[in-house]
């Protein structure tokens, strides 16, 4: 698994990108180094002026690889979500038992990715940008024509995956998705709340209890529906 994961390169929607950024050298070092940057600098003070000056290119040359650095932060998080479908399907392709398959999906949504290694991007900085940058990503007045364009599929597999898991184990329970969307969003708020407000949580980076937290909250939920 590590081996196939380490040369992943995972397929993300089109609609994010005007030209497919790893089909050159200077689109392979925007979205490389455009990462480490938007991670750096966060979304606010991150443009494609100072992406230019750090990979020594230009300005309107970014520009034919993505519309704008909305589209670009939307492609890192599709490029998160892609990479977490693989992590679960590899993860669970032998695994019978449906509640261990659950398992390792909310371990997967508390703590990220299983597999740190990529040739293409960095799994861990793509979690750091999606704890504190993808809600910036779909709380805009384009969300509606973004999710008729397709740009969200990837986010939308990763919880249908794990949304067919729960209701394997509780085909009576009726609100698979709402459950899962509401981990997804919570575990990354907690994940921002112990890096930023951590009066909001009683975790820490070293606490061991989020995946007890939200499994228990999962299965208590749809066991006792």
């Amino acid at each position: 698994m590590e081996y196939i994961l380490k040369h992943l390169k995972v397929e993300v929607s089109d609609q994010l990108y005007i030209k497919e950024p790893f089909s050159s050298e200077l689109g392979t070092a925007i979205v490389k180094e455009g990462s480490k940057l938007l991670l750096e600098l966060g979304m606010e003070h991150f443009t494609f002026k100072k992406l230019s000056e750090k990979i020594g290119g230009t300005e309107p040359a970014i520009y034919r690889y993505f519309e704008n650095k909305h589209k670009f932060l939307l492609y890192l998080t599709a490029w998160y979500w892609a990479w977490m479908e693989h992590n679960l399907v590899l993860a669970t392709a032998n695994l019978e038992d449906p509640y261990e398959r659950l398992g390792i999906a909310i371990r997967l949504l508390v703590n990220g990715p299983l597999k740190l290694q990529n040739d293409y991007l960095n799994p861990n900085e793509l979690r750091q940008i999606v704890i504190n940058e993808s809600l910036k990503g779909y709380l805009t007045k384009s969300v509606d024509l973004e999710h008729e364009s397709g740009v969200f599929s990837q986010l939308y597999h990763f919880s249908d995956r794990i949304s067919a898991i729960i209701t394997e184990i509780s085909p009576t329970y009726k609100h698979p998705k709402t459950l899962v969307s509401t981990v997804m969003e919570a575990s990354l708020l907690q994940a921002f709340h112990i890096l930023h407000l951590p009066n909001m949580t009683e975790f820490s980076l070293e606490s061991n209890g989020k995946f007890q937290f939200f499994y228990q909250m999962v299965t208590k939920t749809i066991v006792n529906d």
